[in-house]
């Protein structure tokens, strides 16, 4: 007679559903603070993108008007007053009448040198003394005529600068000439310091 057994099937339960014990939790603990840690440094280490640049980056701080970008009205120094229509007014007045001005000068120059060239080629007979005293003479005109045509071009190209906006500004540093000294000396184009330095050289 065989005796069959009968094998009841038990729950069992797996290493995985057994709870840790304590050395098992607090390796796991240290293994993720290591992570953490690992991360972290990975992190710092990242190469910075633009987009992190921009937000690492202090903001640029604003600066001041360009003189150049300013009305003519205001470009003067520190301690001066903004130009007023009247001062603009008298100061194109200074200009126009200095271009009157040496454009006479300058046909009356032209006109005493071509005397003075005639007179040369007539004076064959003159002695030594006559003929070096028309020679220095002749030198002393054309010096005159030269420096009026100078004048002449600088204060029509002030009235230029004032006409296309870029008068009162130095072209040398770009900060204002100055209301003053403009004043004094409309054809200027540049700032007393500038102007001191050029002179130095």
């Amino acid at each position: 007679m065989v005796v069959s057994r009968s094998t009841s099937t038990r729950g069992t339960t797996g290493p995985a559903d057994a709870p840790a014990s304590p050395a098992i939790r607090k390796a796991s603990a240290a293994s993720a603070a290591t992570s953490t840690k690992v991360a972290s440094a990975a992190t710092a280490n990242a190469p910075v993108t633009a987009r992190t640049a921009a937000k690492r980056a202090p903001a640029k701080p604003m600066t001041a008007p360009q003189v150049a970008d300013l009305p003519l009205a205001k470009r003067v120094r520190p301690n001066e007053t903004p130009w007023t229509a009247k001062e603009f007014k008298d100061l194109r007045a200074d200009l126009e009448a200095h271009i009157a001005q040496l454009i006479n000068e300058v046909e009356v120059a032209e006109q005493e040198i071509l005397g003075l060239m005639r007179d040369g080629g007539d004076g064959s007979g003159d002695d030594q003394a006559d003929a070096g005293a028309k020679t220095y003479e002749r030198e002393q005109e054309l010096s005159l005529a030269s420096n009026a045509r100078e004048l002449l071009e600088a204060n029509q190209r002030a009235l230029e600068r004032l006409d296309d906006g870029s008068y009162g500004v130095c072209e040398s540093c770009g900060e204002a000439i100055g209301k003053f000294r403009l004043q004094a000396a409309p054809r200027a184009t540049l700032c007393v310091t500038c102007k001191q330095k050029q002179e130095r050289r």
